[in-house]
């Protein structure tokens, strides 16, 4: 009868079994929804059918909280770092099912637990910034970002309640500088990306203003084409029309511009070549030698250029 019991309590001792294949479920429409997200970033699937309007979930991804790591060569959108991510939750959750660690399967179980309560909690932590961020500041909705918090939410809760823990204490402690942690990393990183906070570093005089937009892959392989060809955009610093073509391309894909300031009290101005080209309306394109004044949508200069890639701007 005591060792009947005892094989309970180790089988108990296991974590649910019905739990952990919840988990893999979880994690994998996580995978496909994080994944969903990165793939269209970098431009190698079209765009996303979003329940509750495109528009909100493009405004989302593509603001400045939609980028975790951008350089001049390359960006690691967020959405990434919730792939790997769910990835490593699947993995973890289906580890033990290997028949060649059978022999370690207590002790992998029991790591596998706690490595899922660590990325669950992590990612509910930071999901709940995110969602703040969406509400109170970008004013949007992204169907995709909620589903991201609500399985970050799910798979946690069924580790706790799962997960068969013999110290509840020590996994709420836990639990608790986790949070912390990662709550702290995460106020951090979203005010470093905060475009308002940038514009402080923006008031040198002369200077336009902040481009705010994300550009796109596609948006930032047409203006290194335009660059390419030698299209040049002559703007000022004071224009609005010149902020909104800058607004276009996004921040990414204007600095990719070959962009010339004309204003006599620009920064970095390079009046007299304005002067000499003949400029007097902003922004102004050089496009094949020919000089056109105005707003163009990217497909316009895209049909002047004669650019063969993607138009999906």
């Amino acid at each position: 009868m005591g060792a009947l019991r005892l094989k309970s309590r180790r089988r108990q001792d296991l974590g649910s079994k019905w739990a952990r294949v919840t988990v893999s479920i979880l994690s994998t429409v996580g995978v496909i929804d994080t994944g969903s997200i990165t793939l269209n970033k970098w431009g190698w699937i079209g765009n996303l059918n979003c329940p509750g309007g495109i528009e909100g979930c493009n405004k989302v991804l593509n603001s400045p909280w939609g980028t975790f790591l951008q350089t001049n060569n390359f960006s690691i959108p967020l959405s990434l770092i919730g792939l790997i991510s769910y990835l490593l939750i699947l993995l973890m959750a289906i580890f033990p099912l290997i028949p060649i660690l059978k022999n370690q399967k207590n002790n992998i179980l029991k790591l596998t637990w706690w490595g899922i309560f660590y990325i669950s909690i992590s990612t509910f932590i930071f999901s709940l910034i995110l969602i703040s961020i969406m509400i109170f500041t970008i004013k949007a909705f992204c169907f995709f970002c909620l589903l991201s918090c609500v399985i970050s939410l799910s798979l946690l809760l069924l580790n706790i309640f799962g997960g068969s823990w013999e110290d509840y204490g020590e996994l709420f402690f836990r639990g608790f500088l986790m949070s912390v942690a990662v709550l702290i990393a995460g106020l951090i990183w979203s005010s470093s990306v905060d475009p308002s906070a940038k514009e402080i570093s923006n008031k040198i005089e002369g200077m336009p203003p902040a481009v705010m937009a994300v550009s796109s892959t596609e948006k930032i392989k047409f203006a290194e084409h335009l660059t390419k060809e030698g299209a040049v955009m002559y703007n000022a610093y004071w224009c609005p029309h010149c902020h909104d073509q800058k607004e276009m391309f996004g921040r990414e894909a204007s600095e990719k511009l070959n962009l010339v300031e004309c204003a006599s009290d620009g920064f970095n101005n390079k009046r007299e070549l304005c002067e000499a080209k003949g400029i007097t309306g902003f922004p102004s394109w050089e496009i094949n030698g020919s000089i056109d004044s105005g707003v163009k949508s990217l497909e316009e200069l895209a049909k002047i250029t004669n650019y063969k890639g993607s138009k999906d701007f």
